[in-house]
């Protein structure tokens, strides 16, 4: 049972399934104890990022000491339902539809693609990178046979809001959106949009403009 939090920024929040990450590989490699110099170093995040971060979790580590890695890392894992599975299911079987069936959150043992939907696929499924994919018609009935809270959304923007609009009436509680399209939800829905020309965007505006300011 995740134990219950105060409110965190949200890009501390995008922060906790990295800090479990990098913990992990230090508890790997025999690590006791870690700083948040070395989390820093190795995360190519700010040594005071880190610290304000924590500072939201009340004392997870001793001044002198640093943090003691397998108490931290039972910590984030129960922060982020680490024992609980996440079943997910994917809408849109296209390029990167398929893509996400072939990695399937293979550094993610709680989070798994359970069933696909997509327009070639036949009403009573296929098999697809060991994956059942089925046609959209059967889309509301399939979810709640597998249990799915989330859902990946990858179809074509024209089709975007009325599968969104599908998805309102089932029991998903977010949608982890990569068209760029802004989805219209019930706010019982969360909605995580990537548009992945706008973040290719960004990052060639940074480049161009890194030394712009010296």
């Amino acid at each position: 049972m995740r134990p219950e939090l105060p409110r965190i920024p949200q890009a501390t929040t995008k922060r906790l399934p990295l800090y479990y990450r990098f913990l992990q590989s230090f508890h790997n490699a025999g690590h006791k104890r870690v700083s948040s110099q070395e989390l820093s170093e190795a995360m190519k995040i700010d040594s005071a990022t880190i610290r304000r971060d924590f500072s939201h979790f009340g004392a997870l580590g001793k001044k002198g000491y640093g943090y003691d890695v397998q108490t931290l890392l039972e910590f984030f894992r129960k922060t982020l339902d680490q024992d609980e599975a996440a079943h997910v299911a994917l809408i849109g079987v296209g390029s990167l539809g398929t893509a996400f069936l072939k990695y399937n959150f293979q550094k993610n043992h709680n989070t798994k693609i359970v069933v696909a939907f997509d327009t070639k696929a036949p009403v009573e499924g296929i098999i697809k990178s060991d994956i059942p994919v089925f046609h959209p018609s059967v889309m509301e009935a399939k979810l709640a046979e597998y249990g799915i809270e989330l859902v990946i959304c990858t179809v074509p923007s024209r089709s975007a809001q009325e599968v969104a609009d599908r998805l309102a009436k089932t029991g998903i509680k977010g949608i982890l959106n990569f068209t760029p399209v802004r989805l219209a939800v019930p706010e019982t829905i969360r909605v995580h949009t990537i548009d992945l020309s706008v973040e290719v965007q960004t990052l060639i505006y940074l480049i161009r403009n890194e030394h712009t300011e010296e």
